[in-house]
């Protein structure tokens, strides 16, 4: 049993054990609020898949929490990851396009060309999180957006304040801090969108010009533009920081498969995807009951908000063998850190692309790097790292 409201001690860190017991005798597990924590990879895959008993609209929850008038209010219920058809159709087309693998094969050059330079511009002893991992995405997303370099250095910190506002429990100063940064992202993009309707860019390339193109054609209002925009950077930010960071610290922890991939870098796929299944870096999702369910002799109400627990179905023995082991070889792996079914990650493509190019690189240029320091992020709802210290003295 675990209460996310009042975790046990290290449950932040290492929420692993609690999971294995979770799935060896609670997979519905009742919490004090009347919510539920499933765990199971059937359960979740199923809640996944049907969006008429499992809704993704959190304004019912999100009201209460955060106050209707609120800035994380309005955009937690008007971004894409919290809506439902019709909204949720709108935003994903327009998004897909810019999204699909043509468009991303045309962004691995350049995103080359960035881990290059970065790998170049680290210091001897680096911290791998703010040096490197969440430098990779905040320039995919700024690229994506066409975000001129000089203007990106508060992206980070909006992201952490905004998502921060998302775990179980929040204290008046994240709210604050989320709020805080919903407002100042809002007033920076609503700037960068009157900058870009004078100056459009290429729609193929430019994620922005593109949502400016579907607001023009009455699929988007500028309320829903900007809160989407900020989801961009968001969805794209902190998951993909977290899986780079988890990857060097198990290529540091394992080397087997450290090893194995200096060899044979062509293997990064499979590493990457046990990164996922291992150490995914959301280990939570959300959705909400319609009508009365079911699961595994459990009776949940409608209206039941379920916390889905990825981290755990990533785990499940039912599904993995030996769960608790980093298997690089790993085949079939069908872990959900993506999510499954019409909410499936929009940005999964790009963040495996992201990963693999960051740390074959990584390896190549470091082989014999040594991680000295780890800093856990502390959170429930992402599972990484906040600071990453490494000797990369030793070539």
């Amino acid at each position: 049993m675990v209460n996310l409201a009042d975790p046990p001690p290290g449950f932040a860190t290492d929420p692993f054990p609690v999971y294995d017991d979770l799935l060896a005798s609670a997979r519905v597990c009742p919490q004090p609020d009347g919510s539920y924590v499933i765990s199971g990879h059937a359960d979740l895959s199923v809640i996944y898949r049907d969006t008429s008993l499992y809704i993704s609209d959190k304004k019912s929850v999100f009201g209460p929490r955060f106050g209707e008038d609120s800035a994380l209010y309005r955009h937690h219920t008007t971004s894409l990851v919290f809506n439902d058809p019709p909204l949720h159709s709108r935003v994903r087309r327009i998004m897909s396009s810019a999204l699909a693998p043509k468009a991303i094969a045309r962004m691995e050059p350049g995103l080359e060309t960035s881990v290059h330079r970065l790998l170049g511009e680290l210091p001897v002893r680096p911290d791998l999180i703010s040096d490197f991992a969440a430098r990779i995405p905040i320039e995919v997303i700024g690229n994506l957006l066409d975000i001129p370099p000089s203007e990106r250095s508060p992206l980070r910190d909006w992201s952490l304040a905004i998502l921060g506002a998302l775990e179980p429990v929040t204290s008046t100063e994240q709210q604050a801090s989320g709020n805080a940064a919903v407002t100042e992202f809002s007033a920076f993009l609503k700037d960068l969108i009157a900058r870009r309707r004078q100056t459009p860019g290429d729609p193929q390339t430019d994620v922005l010009t593109r949502l400016i193109a579907g607001e023009t054609d009455g699929l988007l209002s500028e309320e829903e533009l900007v809160q989407n925009c900020i989801f961009i950077l968001n969805a794209g930010h902190e998951t993909t920081t977290n899986l780079i960071g988890n990857g060097l610290a198990l290529l540091c922890d394992d080397e087997s498969a450290r090893h194995d991939l200096r060899a044979a870098p062509d293997r990064i796929d499979g590493f990457v995807e046990e990164v996922l299944r291992f150490r995914s870096p959301n280990q939570f999702g959300n959705r909400q009951t319609t009508k009365a369910v079911s699961f595994g002799g459990q009776s949940i109400p409608a209206g039941a908000n379920l916390h889905l627990c990825i981290g755990a179905a990533n785990r499940d023995p039912e599904v993995f063998k030996a769960p608790g082991r980093f298997d690089m070889t790993r085949s079939p792996n069908r872990h959900l850190a993506f999510a499954a079914g019409p909410h499936v990650c929009i940005g999964l493509t790009l963040a495996r692309l992201e990963a693999r190019i960051a740390l074959v690189r990584f390896l190549e240029r470091f082989p014999r790097f040594a991680v000295t320091r780890r800093v856990p992020g502390g959170r429930i709802r992402f599972h990484g790292f906040t600071e990453l210290r490494a000797d990369l003295s030793e070539r």
